[in-house]
């Protein structure tokens, strides 16, 4: 992120996302404010509350259940914010616990840099809804790993759903929050038929139901440009993210619709 920053001058940078379980929350807030300083306030800080299981066993890390990890992430936020507010902090919670200093440096952004939860479960997108920025509407990955399941449970009819639950949680300021989504799948042809068949078939959908699905970019350039906008007005998605690979892909859609 250092590195992107350093070669760059007007790209936001950010991470999507950090697991607050493998960072101690005082030493992050200090990395990430330190960044947003050398970037001249261009940092996005993302962080999920953690499902991959076998990251946990791999780094010899606890993973407790999903309520304690998300009410983590709750009290990992709150020291986030603390320490960049620049007064003493005091946030003594279930799980985190950090007293008897002021942060420092300060971020740039004001009163702190944009906060990014994800998750695809009611718990955590509710949480998101009540503390983020920017809310990433993801799969629900509770079985711990990428599967079918996963691709199911995304469904336009239950990304809809998702944004209910963000809007459950955020209250009155929904509106100010900004919705981002990722485009897992993406196909960029005007004849894309045997790429959305084959996805399809590795996931276990059908290709219709892939082909409508929140997290597939796949068709021709105009196909695409008109999801992205049809998605836009319709459950309120600006901010969309794809993978590096797709990223020439994806340029002829950037192309057409900046400035939109």
């Amino acid at each position: 992120m250092t590195a992107a920053a350093m070669a760059t001058t007007r790209l936001r940078v950010g991470c999507r996302v950090f697991c607050v379980d493998y960072h101690n929350p005082v030493v992050l807030a200090k990395e990430l404010a330190t960044l947003d300083m050398l970037s001249e306030g261009r940092l996005e800080v993302g962080l999920g509350a953690g499902w991959v299981a076998a990251e946990y066993e791999g780094l010899g890390v606890t993973m407790d259940r999903p309520g304690v990890r998300i009410e983590r992430l709750g009290e990992v936020v709150q020291v986030l914010k603390a320490h960049w507010s620049g007064k003493p902090v005091e946030v003594q919670g279930t799980y985190v616990h950090a007293s008897g200093f002021a942060g420092r440096p300060l971020p740039v952004q004001r009163p702190h840099p944009p906060i990014f939860i994800g998750g695809g479960a009611p718990r955590v997108l509710k949480l998101a809804g009540r503390l983020a920025d920017i809310v990433s509407i993801n799969f629900n990955n509770s079985a711990g790993k990428l599967g079918s399941g996963s691709v199911a449970s995304s469904t336009r009819d239950a990304t809809v759903e998702k944004i209910g639950w963000i809007r459950e949680g955020a209250g009155d300021r929904f509106d100010d929050i900004e919705l981002e989504i990722a485009a897992y799948f993406v196909a960029i042809s005007d004849d894309p038929a045997d790429a959305l068949e084959a996805m399809a078939r590795r996931f276990d959908v059908t290709p219709d139901v892939l082909s409508e699905h929140p997290h597939a970019l796949i068709g021709s350039v105009p196909q695409v440009c008109d999801k992205l906008e049809q998605q836009r007005s319709e459950l309120g998605v600006s901010y969309v993210n794809v993978a590096q690979r797709s990223m020439e892909a994806l340029a002829p859609v950037v192309a057409r619709l900046a400035g939109t």
